[in-house]
């Protein structure tokens, strides 16, 4: 049984390194199926806690949406979501040192951006 378990977490850890954004469990699933053919969202749901906890993911939390789940192993970025298809993805550039925005006295120990709009996909128009 732990064979089985190591390889369905080997399977959805592939899964989010090869990602190029963050991802809903059910993303994850649709993907990991392809290598795993019997993995289930409750197993799902169990290695990305175990993941998290390991502290080989993490997950992207927006405001009122489901957590998205990426590797630790990025570099300091933020996010954008398409308000069309729902989609989040990376974006690789920071605007900077945040210290001067804080109240006088205030410590800045970490910021999170994340831009809204329409991505390359659904602002492309329609040739069909």
């Amino acid at each position: 049984m732990e064979q089985r378990s190591t390889r369905q977490r080997a399977a959805i850890r592939g899964v989010i390194d090869a990602a190029a954004r963050p991802l809903l469990p059910a993303e994850i699933l649709e993907v990991a199926q392809r290598e795993v053919a019997a993995l289930g969202m409750a197993t799902i749901y169990r290695n990305l806690k175990l993941l998290a906890e390991a502290g080989e993911i993490e997950a992207v939390a927006l405001p009122g949406e489901a957590p998205r789940y990426e590797s630790t192993r990025h570099a300091h970025h933020h996010h954008f979501q398409c308000r069309a298809c729902q989609r989040v993805f990376d974006v690789h550039h920071c605007p900077g040192d945040f210290k001067q925005l804080a109240p006088a006295g205030f410590t800045v120990e970490r910021h999170e951006l994340t831009l809204y709009g329409t991505c390359a996909d659904c602002a492309a128009p329609d040739n069909g």
